[in-house]
């Protein structure tokens, strides 16, 4: 009798309003990433390069809120995960986005588009293809509910295996200090 192949999890990642660094940092596990497709298949990811996502069990998330289409990219995701992980520190707080929210955003597209010396003529851009800006960027909590939150800005590569890992074990996931501590 032959032994039962366990079933492969399926992994989507998307990316919002950040960097980009946080999936740099997932691809910086490095060797353990071909460990980590012994037990895993990726749906929209950047290996992949799907853009919308099919039923998965673990989605991660990296960058804030700033937009309309990050709304709709946002909750549909998260209808399609059964676990999902606001990854860094753009997906968990607003991160650097966020550092606009003091500000008011027509005034800032004024000053980037009108105000600007050699823009004469300029004119803010209302293309009906570009997303419609939010007011403020948001933490992804704040427009859907997130399961687990990995900190950092990325997180290490090593950080994102090791949580990785123990969800996929079945483990809940828990790092130890230095591996959350940034100097």
């Amino acid at each position: 009798m032959s032994e039962a192949v366990p079933r492969k999890l399926k992994v989507a990642t998307v990316s919002l309003a950040g960097c980009f660094g946080c999936h740099m940092s997932f691809l910086d596990i490095d060797e353990y990433l071909f460990e980590l497709l012994d037990k895993i298949e990726f749906d929209r990811s950047p290996l992949t390069d799907l853009k919308h996502c099919g039923p998965c069990d673990i989605g991660l998330v990296e960058g804030g809120v700033c937009n309309a289409e990050n709304v709709h990219v946002l909750r549909e995701f998260r209808r399609q995960c059964k676990t999902l992980i606001a990854l860094g520190a753009c997906a968990i707080n607003g991160g650097l986005p966020a550092q606009r929210n003091h500000l008011d955003i027509g005034h800032c597209l004024q000053a980037v588009y009108l105000s600007r010396p050699g823009l004469a003529g300029g004119h803010v851009p209302d293309d009906p293809e570009l997303p419609l800006p939010l007011d403020k960027v948001h933490p992804i909590h704040e427009v859907v509910r997130v399961d687990y939150f990995l900190p950092g800005c990325p997180p290490t590569g090593e950080a994102i295996w090791r949580f990785l890992s123990d969800l996929i074990a079945g483990r809940t996931p828990r790092l130890d200090y230095p591996m959350l501590h940034f100097d």
